[in-house]
């Protein structure tokens, strides 16, 4: 069979309106997974439960040989083994990532791409060194403008063959608030091979596709970088052709933790009546989060959750909580984020090409009954 690069990576598409998930979409769900959502309750996710995405294949690679090239537009070029990285003043920081695409399977019509509802998200404390202390060691020109960062993952993305690159502008890179790191720890243990071991970015308030993973490469440039990921694939688009607008901060959301059990297919939750206290996280990437809202009612009305206090970390989920008393039926819970630059979560969806950005107010149903069935779905007897 005479087959072409065209053939097995075709461009990005939209479901036809009746399309279910397609094996591709599946084959790609069950490669990356999100956070189950009753494990929100962690202020620090576990590392086997923070969401994952991997654009190709998880590389091979071994610390004891790996090494970060700093080039480009620099007086004194470095390579870096991880010993000599570990020299330098290690700091840690608590980071709420989430992945562009998170909320993309709830649109309509569809991206065709990995399908995610709204679990892709969680928050590790992450260990390196900043990125502003590598650079100035390196001595930046004073006609750089990016910061390209290159990762060993490498495969083929709508007919493009690459090595995984994103960019930073220069004053992100160089910034302090927020600071990025050249991780090589998460939660006080060197990075799992699905998180980028040995070596990966961390951009707090950037959504995950700018933490670049099996970090090996960083090249100062005196213009902007054009690549794939950074002027193809992470846009919002309205139209394919369109330039669009880059994919960059997080845009702000709330999240439940479902309450009372699951029925194992539907998802849905079943609680009993009486006084229930509902709870979960919120974060932005643009602004401290200042308010959330909760909603019994599918979004009719609203009241205000509580807030946590501030505890320092500000680039990570703060936690709220509201009560609530259920009611014998059916009801539809939805929590909204608002942040302190008036950024909030929308009641419809605000659609784009690439399913980016879709902060969607979340939906969870609930059913509200008494405890009268068994096991086997007889009456309880007496």
């Amino acid at each position: 069979m005479d087959r072409r690069i065209g053939d097995i990576s075709p461009p990005g598409r939209l479901a036809e309106p009746a399309e279910g998930i397609s094996p591709e979409e599946l084959a790609l769900a069950t490669r990356n997974h999100g956070l189950p959502l009753e494990c929100l309750r962690h202020d620090i996710t576990p590392a086997g439960l923070h969401y994952v995405l991997v654009h190709y294949d998880i590389p091979a690679t071994d610390a004891t040989t790996w090494a970060l090239t700093l080039c480009g537009r620099v007086s004194t070029p470095l390579t870096l083994d991880m010993a000599a990285l570990r020299s330098f003043p290690a700091v840690t920081h608590r980071v709420t990532m989430e992945c562009a695409g998170n909320g993309r399977a709830r649109l309509t019509p569809r991206p065709v791409s990995q399908p995610w509802l709204v679990e892709a998200v969680g928050t590790a404390e992450w260990t390196g060194v900043p990125l502003r202390t590598l650079l100035a060691e390196s001595g930046v020109a004073p006609d750089a403008v990016e910061v390209v960062c290159t990762g060993a993952d490498h495969g083929l993305e709508r007919g493009v063959e690459q090595d995984y690159r994103r960019s930073l502008p220069l004053e992100v890179a160089t910034g302090s608030d927020p600071e990025v790191l050249v991780a090589y720890a998460m939660n006080g243990a060197p990075l799992p091979p699905q998180h980028g071991h040995p070596l990966r970015l961390v951009v707090p308030g950037w959504y995950g596709m700018a933490h670049v993973k099996w970090l090996r490469e960083i090249a100062v440039i005196d213009s902007r970088f054009t690549g794939f990921q950074q002027q193809v694939a992470y846009r919002y688009r309205q139209l394919a052709q369109e330039p669009g607008e880059p994919v960059t901060r997080i845009a702000p959301r709330a999240l439940m933790i479902p309450p009372g059990f699951p029925d194992f297919m539907s998802r849905t939750r079943v609680v009993r009546p009486g006084p229930q206290r509902l709870e979960g996280r919120a974060w932005s990437g643009w602004a401290p989060i200042a308010r959330v809202e909760v909603s019994t009612d599918d979004g009719h009305d609203w009241y205000e959750a509580e807030l946590a206090a501030p505890d320092g970390h500000d680039w990570a989920w703060r936690h709220w909580q509201a009560p609530w008393t259920a009611t014998p039926g059916a009801h539809v819970l939805s929590v909204r984020a608002t942040d302190a630059e008036g950024n909030s979560q929308p009641l419809t969806q605000r659609w784009n090409r690439g399913g980016f950005g879709n902060n969607l107010v979340q939906r969870v149903e609930v059913l509200c009954a008494d405890a009268t069935a068994s096991d086997d779905g007889a009456p309880d007897a007496g």
